[in-house]
């Protein structure tokens, strides 16, 4: 008998295929609307968390597209998309990860798309609209960046002999009190790596520590949607995806690091935020 039911072991690379065609279309309604992003902004926890009209016309389209082709899915969205569903598998999803860097036109604003399959990532995508820069996982398939007109090639990171030789990429929260914070730790923090980067894009740093254009990125208080697709696309590079004091991946500490440096960063982090 014939089914039109696909084999359960092909469900993520069918959900990667369904969110890479989901992103590709949402990319192009972003980046139309990026030279008029400006004209309809409003704030969400502080003056400069911000969201753009942009930003919902895309989560709209991404979580219309989904849903059309898996109705019974569940999906979770960073501009207010929740929905409950009933088939094992629920979609997290940033319609713009780096809102900022888009206003301004700075090239690292990416759709971000996870397939959550009885509550654990299985597939994830990150689409760099400015570059067209796609990276790809599928746990146990190993990540993958997709440049355009390239062929697909597979990440593996990097591996710096020492915290010394390590580009460390971080962000910052929207929180005045939380910024003080932070700060203070990335002041004694660079002089104890090679130097520090901020991209200020959690998926894009995520999916730049599994290219290996820097060897680590550490921050707090991501949401599920700034991490869900960057980190197993990390994972899948073969990093250290972790956090700290014993804690799980975000919980508040999202760690994402080289094997070869990845205990003594956690360490330090540990030590740079103890008491603070």
């Amino acid at each position: 008998m014939i089914t039109s039911t696909p084999p359960a072991a092909d469900l993520p690379t069918q959900l990667l295929e369904l969110a890479r065609v989901t992103a590709e279309e949402a990319a192009v309604l972003v980046g139309a609307g990026r030279a008029t992003a400006g004209q309809q902004v409003v704030t969400k926890s502080s003056p400069v968390d911000v969201v753009t009209a942009v930003d919902t016309a895309s989560e709209e389209l991404i979580v219309r597209r989904l849903l059309a082709a898996r109705p019974e899915d569940g999906v979770l969205g960073e501009e207010g998309a929740s929905r409950e569903g009933s088939s094992g598998v629920r979609w997290v999803v940033d319609p713009i990860d780096g809102t900022v860097n888009f206003l301004y036109g700075v090239p690292a604003y990416a759709v971000s798309i996870a397939a959550e399959v009885e509550g654990r990532t299985e597939a994830g995508v990150v689409l760099n609209v400015a570059t067209g820069e796609l990276f790809t996982a599928v746990r146990g398939g190993g990540a993958w960046l997709t440049a355009p007109g390239a062929a697909a090639q597979p990440l593996h990171g990097s591996a710096p002999v020492s915290l010394a030789q390590t580009l460390v990429a971080t962000g910052f929260g929207y929180r005045v009190e939380q910024r003080r914070l932070q700060g203070a730790v990335v002041a004694e923090l660079l002089t104890e790596v090679r130097d520090i980067r901020r991209f200020g894009c959690a998926s894009l740093d995520l999916c730049a520590a599994a290219a290996g254009r820097v060897d680590a990125y550490y921050e707090l208080d991501l949401k599920p949607w700034d991490h869900a697709a960057g980190a197993l696309v990390a994972a899948e590079a073969g990093l250290v995806v972790t956090g700290t004091e014993g804690r799980p991946f975000a919980a508040p500490m999202a760690v994402a690091a080289a094997p070869s440096i990845a205990g003594p960063l956690v360490e330090l982090l540990e030590r740079l935020h103890a008491g603070r």
